[in-house]
């Protein structure tokens, strides 16, 4: 892969790169913005047994419905 860097500046949204800079429709491009700190996704993590040797209290069995059971 190549690499082409070219500087240029936000203007309401959108990226405008420095004057007689073209690039054909549909160019994939990698945008680096130097100097500005985002803050991070919040990360959801899966619930986690404090004690795993517990598991087995949280089994449950599933059974059939008969036809007239009501909900």
């Amino acid at each position: 892969m190549s690499v082409f860097t070219v500087e240029g500046v936000v203007e309401q949204g959108v990226i405008r790169l420095k004057a007689g800079v073209h690039l054909p429709d549909h160019t994939k491009v990698l945008v680096v913005v130097p100097g500005i700190e985002v803050e991070p996704a919040s990360r959801i993590m899966s619930p986690r047994l404090a004690h795993p040797e517990q598991a087995s209290d949280f089994v449950i069995e599933v059974g059939e419905a008969s036809e007239d059971a009501a909900v």
